[in-house]
């Protein structure tokens, strides 16, 4: 399955149409690049050769294995960008940029599109109610259990033995066998990804999906957002208690466990084996290790390595953490 099958791809886009969306000036545009196309618009990680790609202020661009047509890049970056055939396009804002750009070249599906996909595979519907609503193009298990009010919207893969809960909403979404989903869950909607505008905020059009392995539980009323360029990534036999926020292009790894009232922000790596008690902050672009163990309340702010267990605001050794704590009451 891919990427595309979630929503509606516009491209190929031609150079002059990126660069009149992004106001730069006709001096700047040769004319030999002019009607220059590019085929689709992903992160570095999953572009390929006829794709327009971006790269990030903070990012230290070395070898590729993919080599995109174009990139996005900044004007005021410090360091050079010398890759040779690759079409450079130069912005003000590479945030702003990536926004209107994913925009224009991905959109969400109209009504009478979605009519015009063809009719999901279902095995069997007897666990099915007649209150729930599965899209068009949707691959169905057997044995899925679906109640009242859930939705699984177009394109999703649902495998065997699955259990959805009342009220629920799905897409964007691959999700492997034995999964159970409680009541009220969000799972493959927009992460929080938009870039400041003085004219108005420009959301990023998210591409990403969610992936959920086999025998993963999500507890109710959870939000797990779709990844912006890549993907948010639930491993397996991985427990999720209820009211639980991840962020869009977080990966949990392996029979993890996270309490109630969590929120893991974007971009984050948690490791396998790891326990996170409730109301736990982690923040965005960090990286958790495994057999890691969190107490409830901490606020995690920098990355964590293997095998420790940390707590506080900001988390720091468990250990350290009561010496100190029994100092002050002492």
């Amino acid at each position: 399955m891919t990427m595309s099958e979630f929503y509606k791809h516009l491209g190929p886009i031609s150079y002059q149409d990126i660069a009149l969306s992004l106001n730069i000036e006709n001096k700047e545009i040769k004319n030999n690049i002019n009607k220059t196309k590019f085929s689709s618009f992903k992160g570095l990680d999953s572009c390929d050769s006829n794709d327009l790609s971006f790269l990030y202020d903070n990012y230290k661009l070395n070898k590729l294995n993919n080599l995109p047509k174009g990139i996005l890049i900044s004007k005021y970056r410090k360091d050079p960008i010398d890759i040779d055939n690759i079409i450079q396009i130069k912005v003000d804002n590479i945030h702003l940029a990536i926004a209107k750009i994913s925009n224009i070249f991905y959109r969400d599906f109209l009504i009478d599109e979605k009519k015009r996909l063809k009719k999901s595979i279902i095995h069997n519907k007897e666990y099915i109610s007649k209150h729930a609503c599965i899209g068009n193009n949707c691959k169905i298990g057997k044995n899925l259990s679906i109640e009242n009010g859930s939705i699984i919207k177009e394109g999703c893969n649902i495998g065997n033995n699955v259990k959805i809960g009342s009220n629920s909403i799905i897409q964007n979404s691959i999700i492997g066998d034995n999964v159970e989903i409680e009541s009220n869950c969000s799972i493959g909607q927009p992460g929080f990804g938009f870039a400041f505008n003085n004219s108005g905020n420009e959301k990023i059009f998210h591409i990403g999906r969610v992936l959920i392995q086999d025998n993963v539980y999500i507890g109710s009323n959870c939000t797990i957002d779709r990844g912006s360029f890549s993907d948010t990534f639930i491993g397996e036999n991985t427990y999720i208690d209820n009211q639980v926020h991840i962020a869009h292009n977080v990966s949990i790894g392996l029979s993890s466990a996270i309490a109630g009232q969590c929120g893991i922000a974007g971009s984050t790596k948690i490791g396998n084996f790891v326990k996170i008690g409730g109301q736990v902050g982690i923040s965005g672009h960090l990286k958790i290790g495994d057999f890691v163990e969190i107490a409830a309340k901490s606020g995690v702010r920098s990355n964590i390595e293997n095998k420790q267990k940390v707590m506080g605001d900001p988390a720091i050794n468990m250990y350290s953490y009561l010496k100190r704590y029994k100092k002050m009451f002492n």
